[in-house]
């Protein structure tokens, strides 16, 4: 199966388009139903976060989402462009690493004015709600922003 990519403007609303595009093409992958919820969830949670840094850091650009069902596994890569700065660059890491190898996140968002409502759930528990629902799951930072790479077992896919 070919890559499907989406982008779309960092709306909340539209994270909710993403898991509906997600669950469709892994089942067209060949992902067992059973794991079609755990796909729609990561996703969602996925999509939420990159939407979410996007609003704080660089709203004109679009979120991008790739999907991929290939060689037995349906793959999801979800990028932010929202560059943390600071964030990224002085070092602190929320500890939770990441899977197979994946590089630990930096500190996701310093504490800045007016943001304080905004999280009032710490940003590294979506990472683990993610790792708990993927097969396999990289988390890797760049200069640019943050890449989570999630897979499940699908069918071979003879396309």
């Amino acid at each position: 199966m070919a890559t499907v990519e989406m982008s779309f403007t960092p709306l909340p609303a539209h994270v909710r388009t993403a898991r509906l595009v997600a669950t469709a093409v892994a089942r067209r992958s060949g992902v067992d139903e059973a794991l079609l919820d755990e796909v729609r969830l990561a996703v969602g949670e996925a999509c939420s976060r990159a939407v979410e840094a996007h609003q704080e850091y660089c709203p004109a650009e679009p979120v991008r989402v790739a999907l991929t069902g290939a060689d037995g596994r349906f793959e999801v890569v979800v990028t932010d462009t929202a560059a943390r700065g600071a964030a990224a660059a002085d070092g602190t890491s929320t500890g939770g690493g990441a899977k197979d190898g994946g590089e630990a996140p930096a500190g996701e968002r310093p504490a800045a004015a007016g943001n304080s409502s905004r999280q009032a759930v710490p940003a590294e528990l979506g990472l683990a709600v993610i790792e708990g629902l993927a097969d396999d799951v990289e988390i890797a930072r760049t200069k640019a922003g943050l890449s989570i790479r999630m897979s499940w077992p699908s069918a071979a896919s003879a396309d």
